[in-house]
C-alpha cells in the first residue's frame, strides 16, 4: 500500500527498528510542545489623552499633572518597571477623567449662564419697550 500526502506536506524520516526489538516492547512517549508564557503587554501612559487635556481642557492645571504622570509612566516603562509604570499610569488616567469630567461640567455651566441670561435680558428690552408704550419686543419676524 501506498501512502498518500497533501502536496508540500513532507513526512519526518523513519528510523529502523533494532533487530530483535518489536513496537510493544519499546516505551510510549508523549511529545509535548513547551511555549514560552504569554507576554503582558505594556502598561499604557495615557500620553496622547494627557497632551489633548493639557492643550485643550486645563482646569485648575490637572491636564498639566495628567501629562507629567504620563511622562513619568513612559520612563519608568522603558526602565522596565512595570509596577512603577502601572501607578504612574493609573494616576494620569484619573486625572485625565476628572479634567475632562470639570470640563464637561464647565461647559454646561456656561451654557446655561449664557441662556439664563439672554432670557433677562429680552425679558427686560421686552420690559422697558412696554414701560415706553412701544409695541412689545416680539422677536425677529
Amino acid at each position: 500500500m501506498e501512502r498518500t500526502r497533501a502536496p508540500g506536506v513532507s513526512l519526518p524520516p523513519y528510523e529502523p527498528l533494532v533487530e530483535g526489538l518489536d513496537m510493544e516492547s519499546m516505551s510510549r512517549s508523549v511529545v509535548v510542545p513547551v511555549e514560552a508564557p504569554p507576554v503582558q503587554p505594556p502598561p499604557r501612559d495615557h500620553l496622547a489623552w494627557s497632551l489633548c487635556s493639557t492643550l485643550y481642557a486645563n482646569v485648575c492645571c490637572l491636564g498639566f499633572l495628567a501629562l507629567v504622570f504620563s511622562v513619568k509612566s513612559r520612563d519608568r516603562k522603558v526602565l522596565g518597571d512595570y509596577s512603577g509604570a502601572l501607578s504612574y499610569g493609573s494616576t494620569a488616567k484619573y486625572l485625565n477623567i476628572t479634567a475632562l469630567l470639570l470640563n464637561i461640567f464647565l461647559i454646561i455651566l456656561i451654557i446655561a449662564l449664557i441662556a439664563s441670561g439672554t432670557i433677562t435680558i429680552v425679558n427686560a428690552l421686552n420690559h422697558q419697550q412696554q414701560q415706553q408704550g412701544n409695541h412689545p419686543f416680539l422677536g425677529p419676524t
